[in-house]
């Protein structure tokens, strides 16, 4: 096994899968510099800088996509995605449906979400409640290097679109670029094991829509996706230390779900905590328990999410992210400790 950064392992695959496949590029804003070993190895006609502007480049990826490419779309940053929704709400999602699979849009829509460091709510926000909403997108969140790069291989082959989220805070360039501009002195909510992790030899894909059991218990199961993995995998130290055992899954995916292992972790614990950094209403936290129900399962229940408007004081902001504090704090008071 080899030891490498999240964007290392992503970028890793890519150019493999490039070698290998001529028909995948890349299309976004200033690729040429983010994605520099691509761009130099694979020059301007597949590692495509484009005007800033998502919903010409995205709109121009789904008919790409269409025609036989495997186009991999950057947008920046989440929040930017509401420029482009009429390319993804409206055609890259429905197009496989309404065609009736003779057409389809294997399309990878990478983008960076997450807040941790101070960046306010116009640029921190995770939107894949939103997105997961929307019939016919596949919804990719990964945890750690080794999934990073299979469910990256798993994407770019995948026949439906499928919206890539990396979180910030464990990818280096962008804690790179969030560490200038007057902010060296300021303290990132940085997990501990978050930034470096052991990958495979040979990368193999990771199938969409299969959960990971990060750590086995029987008294609470706490699930969450990306960085709130890491802040479940802190939290179920301490609680083990106050003699409760927490299982922790993390779901890699919410666009296919992973129902049955849900529901078996569920089954055995008969306790709930979802660590969500979306927002609550509508969203993630309420459907997996809406689902657990529907299948007449009977648990308690718990949830950690983004309630409110993200601030742009630190302080602020971390009382609104969810971090292994509140985890803890949250874990006690289901379990009526």
């Amino acid at each position: 096994m080899n030891k490498m950064g999240f964007a290392q392992a992503i970028e890793t695959v890519i150019a493999k899968a490039m070698e290998e496949d001529e028909n995948i590029i890349i299309m976004g804003e200033d690729v040429h510099g983010l994605r520099l070993n691509l761009f130099a190895r694979f020059g301007r006609e597949r590692v495509m800088p484009t005007p800033i502007s998502e919903s010409a480049f995205v709109g121009a990826a789904v008919s790409a996509a269409m025609a036989g490419l495997r186009p991999i779309v950057e947008i920046m940053l989440v929040d930017f995605i509401g420029v482009a929704m009429d390319a993804i709400l409206n055609h890259a999602a429905k197009i496989s449906f309404f065609s009736g699979n003779n057409w389809n849009v294997p399309l990878v829509i990478r983008t960076a979400c997450g807040g941790g460091y101070g960046d306010a709510g116009q640029h921190e926000q995770s939107l894949w409640g939103l997105l997961a909403h929307i019939p016919g997108l596949n919804i990719v969140i990964p945890s750690n290097p080794a999934d990073a790069g299979g469910l990256m291989l798993s994407s770019i082959y995948a026949d439906d679109p499928v919206i890539y989220f990396e979180h910030k805070l464990l990818t280096d360039y962008w804690l790179d670029s969030m560490g200038s501009g007057g902010r060296t002195t300021v303290s990132f909510n940085v997990p501990e094991n978050g930034l470096e992790g052991e990958v495979p030899d040979k990368w193999q894909p990771i199938p969409l829509g299969k959960l990971n059991q990060m750590k086995e218990g029987n008294d609470i199961t706490l699930v969450s996706v990306g960085v709130g993995v890491h802040r479940s995998m802190e939290a179920a130290k301490i609680l083990e230390e106050k003699g409760i055992s927490a299982e922790v899954l993390d779901l890699r995916c919410l666009a296919p779900l992973d129902v049955e292992e849900l529901k078996n972790s569920v089954e055995k614990t008969k306790t709930l905590l979802i660590i969500d950094e979306d927002y609550k209403s509508f969203g993630l936290s309420g459907e997996i328990s809406a689902m657990l129900l529907e299948n007449d399962i009977s648990f308690k229940f718990g949830r950690i999410c983004t309630e409110t408007t993200i601030p742009y004081s630190r302080e602020l902001e971390n009382q609104v992210l969810p971090n292994k504090e509140r985890i803890v704090k949250e874990a006690l008071k289901i379990l009526r400790i």
